[in-house]
């Protein structure tokens, strides 16, 4: 993902270009598509998409995630170097939900940060009505699925023609024990309609469905759940989010899915993995165990079609473990010390 100065004018110029167009495109979708913001109905039609790989120079690094903001709140703390070196200047996910307020005004101030240094964002999109239902830690999300549509059809619309990936929803299709059969049709129908307006609203980002870990569900059932949600119109899919379990581990389940997909439903997917926190594989335990270790940077291939950080090293998985009086999400420096260093 590096070229010279010159290929990054042609490609911001293409861009620009393609914006054009893409406006253009838009333009007889205007009053249907405020209607559908008002109704929360059909999906806008999809449009052919980029390869945002290929229109930046590397990964972006958020100057502002929580670990990078601590370091600079806490110069003087003896951890602090670690966590800015070790963790902060890592190229890692962004999470959206009903914590970021606008979404259209966070989703496109962090997209045009990466778009100004010609960086690629990695994005989440965790706001699914009943989020996290069987796990318990990360509750909530938007109240409807009519606002989630909107909210949804929002972040698209504010990434627009810029490149990015985003990762759709972690654990919604891990497990659906606690969910009823009305319940998980509407997850799917929500799932589906996220991505054909990631599809039409924004041509220049991949999108991946997260499809659990390798110790969650079989593969079989995995692949069941990514087609029910409409996979086939996905980029692909991600796996391992907020887990631990060694790279090797999830290229085989990666591969035992797409073995499914092809055989049943006559495709296979490109997939991502969360190393964030696999450096010491998984204890068994996913809710802030101890003696993890952070993993290999964020790259091109390493057995998948890319090696990702989406959980932020030093982030709670929740009040439990090593976490203990902690909530999801919220970053805990000694816990960030020790992942950096294996114990």
């Amino acid at each position: 993902m590096t070229r010279t100065r010159s290929t990054t004018r042609v490609r911001r110029l293409t861009r620009t270009l393609a914006a054009s167009a893409f406006a253009c495109l838009l333009l007889p979708l205007g009053a249907g598509h405020a209607a559908g913001a008002a109704n929360a109905t059909a999906a806008p039609a999809p449009v052919a998409q980029g390869d945002p790989t290929g229109m930046t120079s590397g990964f972006y690094t958020d100057p502002n995630s929580t670990p990078a903001v601590w370091a600079a709140a806490n110069p003087g703390d003896g951890r602090a170097a670690a966590i800015r070196d070790g963790i902060a200047s890592r190229p890692m996910a962004r999470w959206f939900g009903s914590w970021s307020g606008d979404i259209g005004a966070a989703v496109g101030s962090y997209v045009g940060a990466a778009d100004a240094a010609d960086k690629l964002p990695v994005l989440i999109a965790y706001n699914i009505p009943g989020r996290d239902a069987c796990g318990g830690h990360s509750g909530g999300g938007a109240g409807t699925p009519s606002a989630y549509r909107t909210w949804i059809s929002a972040f698209a619309s504010a990434i627009g023609s810029r490149p990015a990936l985003v990762v759709i929803e972690p654990d919604s299709l891990g497990d659906f024990s606690c969910l009823s059969q009305e319940r998980i049709d509407e997850r799917n129908g929500m799932l589906r309609d996220a991505l054909a307006r990631f599809a039409a609203l924004a041509p220049n980002t991949w999108t991946y469905l997260d499809a659990g870990n390798p110790a969650w569900i079989s593969a079989s059932t995995m692949a069941q759940h990514l087609d029910g949600a409409g996979a086939r119109q996905a980029h692909g899919f991600s796996l391992n989010v907020s887990n631990y379990y060694a790279t090797g581990e999830n290229t085989a389940y990666g591969n035992a899915v797409n073995a499914s997909l092809s055989a049943f439903h006559g495709y296979t997917k490109p997939y991502v993995v969360d190393t964030s926190r696999n450096g010491n594989g998984s204890s068994g335990e996913w809710c802030n165990p101890g003696g993890r270790r952070t993993g290999a940077v964020a790259r091109l291939g390493g057995g998948a079609e890319m090696s990702l950080w989406l959980k932020t090293p030093g982030e709670s998985d929740g009040d439990c473990g090593v976490g203990a009086g902690s909530a999801a999400g919220q970053f805990l420096p000694e816990v960030a010390y020790k992942m950096i260093h294996g114990y």
